[in-house]
């Protein structure tokens, strides 16, 4: 046994037989989550980079509408999450006709979704924009409404594209999605480049490149997702009609974690206004350090869909023992793996500011708050965030989204006002704020898997 399978296995073992999991499957679904992840994080800081030269108020901008934005790819997500969910538990129950139904519905809710949520956002856009950053440079606001009316075009190509990957995931497939994401952020990042550097288009440079790679994802991905050699599959039929005790399943699962993504990015956009108010140098510090932190975060968000594949899939077997099992093991890896991760990037630190062509005030703001999210990063997150993956996976979803709105919307947003506004800290506060945050959900969710509800909950 290696020192890593030493660290990482847990004391208490199940009495089940077979382990349905061994680390070498482990090991195939989550490097290349690892890796996808890693690839997005970097694109995203390439992109940064790049807007970074055609201004601060540029950067700004985009840094505040892509909290916006966020808000309708985490809705998106949800379903898509609700649905891996219960075609996970298919798959373990070995039901491959409800779990094709269950596959298709995905695709149908997120399409339906999608459209209404882009034609919304093209009519009210503008006027989303002007009472939420009303008071910020018209500089910072023409870039914002350029980009906003750019990807809002992206979203069916982003429900679309989230709805195979879940479906990929659902299976362990992860190198799949891995291979489609690398072509999906190379395209990307070449036009990018190709949009601020040769075009000049600033906003527009980074948005038009976004939108094209999305619609390119969900191409190649619903393709791979009608291939019926799959355990699951894409069956056209039944994602053109809505399927009510399926769809209303699924959504049993999704809704609450839309209701807690949706509210978590909302809170994020009331503290954007908040942060908008502090001056340019702040605004621009809170967008760098958005990038960096998806960038420390990676272990936790990476983490989070294995937590969905082998819980759901333990639980669809009637197999809570396991279940149980492998929440402990992937948890102990998700902090061993987050600690470094973040150590590594705390390391590397100094070597990246020197990269974005901004003020050295900006540059101090940053290492601040970045230093900040990463030791919370490294410590809490994995408790507060995959922990919370697998008790949604076991279909305890109602606690997983009552703890995240008491501790995101409630705590992290008064705390922001007390420690950035009343304690005049600014995007310093933000971040200690939202760190108490993670710490305190962390908290909630031990104790809640400890307690063993989650083992009652049944999904199909």
């Amino acid at each position: 046994m290696s020192v890593l399978e030493k660290i990482i296995e847990p004391k208490k073992q199940f009495a089940g037989g077979i382990r349905p999991f061994d680390n070498a499957a482990l090991g195939a679904m989550i490097i290349p989550l690892l890796i996808e992840q890693l690839l997005q994080v970097v694109v995203g800081l390439a992109d940064t980079l790049m807007v970074s030269y055609a201004g601060e108020a540029t950067v700004s901008g985009v840094s505040l509408d892509t909290m916006i934005y966020t808000i309708f790819i985490y809705l998106f997500t949800a379903v898509a999450t609700g649905g891996a969910v219960v075609v996970s538990q298919y798959l373990g129950g070995r039901d491959r006709g409800n779990a094709d139904l269950a596959a298709s519905q995905i695709f149908h809710i997120n399409m339906v979704l999608s459209v209404v949520c882009m034609v919304v956002m093209l009519l009210l856009g503008n006027a989303v924009l002007s009472g939420l950053y009303g008071s910020v440079e018209p500089e910072v606001m023409d870039a914002c409404r350029i980009y906003l009316r750019i990807v809002t075009l992206s979203f069916p190509a982003n429900a679309v594209y989230n709805a195979g990957a879940a479906l990929f995931r659902s299976m362990g497939k992860t190198r799949t999605t891995m291979f489609v994401s690398i072509a999906m952020n190379l395209i990307n990042v070449v036009g990018n480049a190709i949009g601020v550097f040769a075009l000049r288009a600033g906003a527009a440079g980074v948005a038009w490149p976004t939108t094209i790679s999305w619609y390119f994802a969900a191409f190649v991905m619903t393709a791979f997702c009608l291939n019926e050699k799959n355990d699951v599959c894409l069956r056209i039929k039944k994602a053109l009609t809505f399927h009510k005790t399926m769809a209303l399943r699924i959504l049993k699962i999704a809704v609450p974690g839309g209701i807690e993504n949706g509210l978590f990015q909302l809170a994020k956009v009331v503290l954007g206004s908040l942060i908008a108010t502090f001056g340019t140098a702040q605004i621009a510090a809170n967008g760098i350090g958005q990038t960096i932190w998806s960038f420390a975060a990676l272990v936790s968000v990476a983490l989070s869909p294995v937590y969905i594949t082998v819980v759901g899939q333990c639980m669809g077997a009637r197999d809570d023992e396991a279940a149980d099992y492998y929440m402990r093991k992937l948890t102990r890896l998700t902090v061993f793996l987050a600690v470094v991760w973040n150590a590594l990037v705390l390391l590397l630190l100094p070597a990246i500011l020197p990269l974005y062509d901004i003020t050295a005030e900006t540059k101090r703001l940053v290492f601040i708050i970045v230093l900040i999210h990463n030791i919370f990063a490294g410590i809490v997150q994995p408790f507060s965030m995959p922990l919370a993956a697998g008790l949604r996976a076991a279909g305890d979803v109602k606690f997983a989204m009552y703890s995240a709105i008491f501790c995101t919307v409630v705590l992290r947003t008064a705390l922001s006002f007390v420690l950035a506004l009343w304690l005049h800290m600014g995007v310093i506060g933000i971040a200690l704020a939202m760190g108490i945050d993670w710490t305190v959900k962390a908290v909630l969710d031990v104790v809640r898997y400890q307690g063993g509800k989650w083992r009652s909950f049944r999904i199909i």
